[in-house]
């Protein structure tokens, strides 16, 4: 029989009991959740077949809401409104029928013209699986909150909703998380950080950190400090704000990030210098050390990264580890003077900073020109 290890403090076998029944909790809450919403699914595809079945008028699809919901309240109580199936109609158009119809639409330009009678038999197959409830939206494994999916089907662009949907379950965020993140137009800053081949690889697979240039933003949205824009604040208040707010700080840094330290002091020659924080990425293997400027980015500001880059990367880092990267943190940059100033294959990156959520609407418009500047390119 194995000898079990029990502890003789009460405190720490109260501690390991509670922390069991806590994890088992969650266990059970995230099941229900996943029952619920594959049940919620699988409600607006009988709501869907049944419309396309009978009558195609609004408002006989109206009535049949108005009778079923009646009748549901009445057998199961509340949660069956006519607007709540209404919402689960829509969550099987958006993730059954819309993503099926994708996959259709991806299938035939892979085609060429030679195998058009093989496509036809192979499109003929797939719908009559869609038909079958067989395909593969109804085998989608939905991981999120019904409140999750709720917010994600009120974007409209199915490349973004697919991107949010992707990186809250990587990232296990919750519903405020998300919307913070919607909010501070992640996607649209990703999207405009990287070239055009990358902008759709965002919504088939999320955010993918292989190389320091896909770790780093630009703008940062730090509104979660609570510094008024304008106000007078010097670079310490900023850096003791972040670590009063250092989850929400890692979180908008992105995948991957811990913290090290704050005002991290190395030596050399006799003279003591200081790196503002020092952080630690896990996906790529390296130190990442930011310095925060207020007001406009200089390029002794630059040369003096360069010079902690180069001391961490001789004297810090291990042989496993990658080169360390250097982001400094400022109001205003000028990308051409960063551009003449640094090495063409630095590691070392300008961001700029702002204390309020961007323009959603604004950023949308300008991704939307730069991508058609790429087509006409």
């Amino acid at each position: 029989m194995t000898d079990l290890a029990i502890p003789n403090n009460a405190d720490l076998l109260t501690k390991r009991i509670a922390e069991l029944i806590e994890n088992s909790r969650k266990h059970v809450v995230a099941q229900v959740n996943s029952t619920m919403v594959r049940t919620y699914f699988e409600i607006g595809r009988l709501i869907v077949e049944n419309e396309q079945q009978g009558e195609s008028r609004a408002a006989y699809g109206k009535g049949l809401l108005k009778e079923l919901s009646q009748r549901l309240t009445t057998r199961f109580g509340k949660g069956f409104s006519v607007d709540n199936l209404e919402r689960m109609r829509k969550f099987y158009v958006i993730y059954g029928l819309n993503k099926s119809a994708n996959k259709l639409r991806k299938l035939s330009d892979e085609k060429s013209a030679n195998g058009l009678r093989k496509f036809a038999f192979e499109k003929s197959e797939t719908l009559s699986r869609i038909s079958a409830n067989e395909d593969a939206a109804s085998t989608h494994c939905f991981m999120l909150s019904w409140s999750h999916y709720l917010f994600l089907m009120g974007i409209d662009n199915p490349d973004e909703r697919s991107f949010y949907e992707i990186e809250a379950e990587q990232a296990n965020w919750s519903l405020k998380e998300m919307r913070r993140q919607f909010d501070s137009a992640l996607y649209e800053r990703l999207a405009l950080s990287t070239d055009k081949a990358k902008v759709q690889v965002l919504a088939q697979k999320g955010q993918i950190i292989e190389k320091p240039s896909d770790a780093v933003k630009d703008p940062y949205v730090l509104e979660f400090l609570g510094l008024p824009e304008k106000s007078e604040y010097s670079e310490n208040d900023l850096e003791i704000r972040i670590i009063d707010h250092l989850q929400d700080f890692l979180m908008e840094m992105g995948k991957g990030f811990t913290f090290v330290g704050r005002q991290v002091r190395f030596t050399f020659d006799e003279e003591h210098f200081k790196v503002d924080l020092v952080l630690y990425n896990r996906l790529l293997r390296c130190f990442v050390l930011i310095d925060l400027k207020i007001g406009k980015l200089k390029h002794q500001d630059l040369g003096q990264m360069l010079m902690y880059v180069n001391y961490y990367d001789r004297n810090e880092k291990t042989e496993d580890e990658n080169p360390t990267i250097g982001i400094l943190l400022c109001n205003e940059k000028s990308d051409k003077m960063v551009e003449m100033t640094l090495p063409e294959d630095s590691n070392i990156y300008a961001s700029k900073y702002q204390l309020y959520l961007p323009d959603k609407k604004l950023l949308q418009e300008k991704m939307l020109e730069w991508l058609e500047e790429e087509d006409n390119a």
